[in-house]
Formats: C-alpha cells, sequence, structure tokens
C-alpha cells in the first residue's frame, strides 16, 4: 500500500498538499477536494487530522477550540439573520453526507447547536414519499431551501439521488448520469442566487462504521437509531464508495466544492466543520441594516415619559 501522506492521501496523489506556515492555512483550503481530479477514497485518511490547518491537537483542545469558536458564530449568524430584513439573499446551506453513523445527525446536534435556531433550517432526507416519487427528484430539495438570511442544514440531500439511485439501481444507468449535470447546474443557480454552499462528505472507516453500529446495539437508548438493514448495507461499502467518488469528482465546482472531512473522530469532525461555517460567515462579512429612524430622537421621547 502506498504510503499517504499527513493530510491522509497517499504521495503522488490528489494533487499537491497544501503547505502551512506556523499558522497554518485556512481549513476551507486544507479539506477541500480537487475540482476536476479522479477521487479515490482510500487516499485520504478517515481519522487524522490533515497537515497545514490550524487544528487542535487533542480531543480537549478541540472542545475547547469549538467552545471559543460559540460567539462568533452565533454573532455573525444574528447579523446575516438580521441584514436579510433590509433586503440582503445571502444564506448558507451546509449539506451533509456521508455513510451510516459518520455523524451527520451528530454534527447538528453539536455544531448547529451552536447557532440560534431561530436562523436556522435543519432538513433531513429519507426515502422518497410517493408524492415525491411523482416529481423530479429535486422537487423537494427545492422546497427545503434555506430563505434568506437563514443557515440551511440538510442532513443527506439531493445527493441521495446519485448515491442510493446508483447502488441500489433504483433509476437506469442514463438518468443517474444525467442527474450530476441537474445537480451542477441546480447548484450554480443558488450559487448565483446568494446561496454559500458548504457540502461536507464525513469521511468514516468501516472498521470505525461497525465499531459504532455496536455501540448503538449495545445501549438500549440508541436502538432506535440502528436497523437490520445497516448491516446489509456493510455488504455493500465498495458500492457506496465508488459512488461517492464519481459524485466527489463529477459535482465539486468552484461555486460549490466538496470538503471531505475525517469523520472517525467526533470532536475533529466538529471542530473542522464549525471552522468551515466561521470561515465562510466571516467572508460574507453580514452587516447590521442602518435604521429608518432617529434612534436619538426615540431615545429622547422615552427619557421624557418618565
Amino acid at each position: 500500500m502506498a504510503k499517504k501522506d499527513s493530510r491522509g492521501r497517499k504521495n503522488g496523489e490528489g494533487g499537491e498538499r497544501k503547505k502551512g506556515g506556523k499558522g497554518g492555512a485556512a481549513v476551507h483550503e486544507v479539506l477541500r477536494l480537487p475540482v476536476g481530479e479522479r477521487i479515490s477514497l482510500s487516499s485520504y485518511d478517515t481519522s487524522a487530522p490533515p497537515d497545514g490547518a490550524t487544528a487542535p491537537r487533542s480531543k480537549s483542545d478541540g472542545l475547547a477550540a469549538i467552545t471559543r469558536m460559540a460567539e462568533p458564530l452565533a454573532g455573525l449568524q444574528e447579523r446575516l439573520w438580521a441584514s436579510s430584513t433590509a433586503g440582503d439573499h445571502r444564506r448558507i446551506l451546509l449539506v451533509l453526507q456521508g455513510m451510516d453513523t459518520s455523524g451527520k445527525g451528530g454534527t447538528v446536534k453539536h455544531v448547529i447547536g451552536l447557532f440560534n435556531p431561530v436562523g436556522c433550517r435543519v432538513r433531513n432526507f429519507k426515502a422518497p414519499t410517493p408524492e415525491e416519487r411523482q416529481h423530479d427528484f429535486l422537487w423537494r430539495i427545492r422546497r427545503q431551501l434555506p430563505h434568506h438570511g437563514e443557515l440551511g442544514v440538510f442532513d443527506r440531500s439531493h445527493y441521495e439521488d446519485v448515491l442510493v439511485g446508483r447502488v441500489r439501481e433504483l433509476a437506469s444507468h442514463a438518468e443517474i448520469e444525467s442527474r450530476y449535470d441537474r445537480i451542477n447546474d441546480f447548484e450554480r443557480a443558488l450559487a448565483d442566487d446568494g446561496t454559500t454552499l458548504v457540502k461536507c462528505f464525513l469521511h468514516i472507516s468501516f472498521e470505525e462504521q461497525r465499531l459504532r453500529l455496536l455501540r448503538r446495539l449495545a445501549n438500549p437508548d440508541k436502538h432506535w437509531k440502528f436497523s437490520p438493514s445497516d448491516i446489509d448495507d456493510r455488504a455493500l461499502w465498495p458500492a457506496y464508495q465508488e459512488a461517492y467518488e464519481i459524485a466527489l469528482e463529477r459535482c465539486s465546482s468552484d461555486v460549490a466544492p466538496w470538503y471531505l472531512i475525517p469523520a472517525d473522530r467526533k470532536w475533529y469532525r466538529n471542530w473542522a466543520i464549525s471552522r468551515l461555517l466561521l470561515e465562510h460567515l466571516t467572508a460574507l462579512d453580514p452587516r447590521y441594516p442602518q435604521p429608518d429612524f432617529d434612534a436619538e430622537a426615540c431615545r429622547k421621547r422615552l427619557q421624557e415619559e418618565g
């Protein structure tokens, strides 16, 4: 087996590794997958934090860093929400994809929990309902998009239709092939309309998934999250990995890149996604709208009442 570099890739694969100085590169630069290149998931480590980023060295450091990010994240989200009241159309859509137990729900709980729920829109996409099957595969996705000023979160997404759809042969090969282009057109239109897409693939190992499933079975309070079909799906692991590789390659663009998140360590997963959101919100730099009234005059009126 070829040696993996400290970013988790085999030497010579996936493009030139980002270099980081003392401060390291931004997380969105280090975790971003290359656009237009073949993706081999076996080349990426599922547990080691990548080199080049300002990554915490331990779980305790990671949890402390997440706590420190809570205030600036909430502040930026409030400014984004507030700016929408003055006509700012921008919003963020966080897309979470990954194999079962990779931490999509955990990310919602531990990362999105840092934000004010008033400005968040979290949606989970399961198997299509009979009504949804009567429409184009993007129909149900469009209905759940974040509104202006919101942070939208998709726990699974439109990518299920080129992942499960491909592996389980729920659609013809020609139909699956056409969906990649439609996804790219859809995401480009979202970006043109002011949506910042943050697409995260939670990269978990086959063995770590087995351990997490065993822990679920050992805890009766977690049995509701388990299904015997989870074991059946493990037999299809290679097919799912291939389907993800194709989707990550075919549907990564400058306006809607994919970020690969090593997900075997939950604390690192949560830190990395929190940091990604912080970097994107900081880049948006939303501002509180200017009032359309005389604040000083209103203050004097209230003082005079006393």
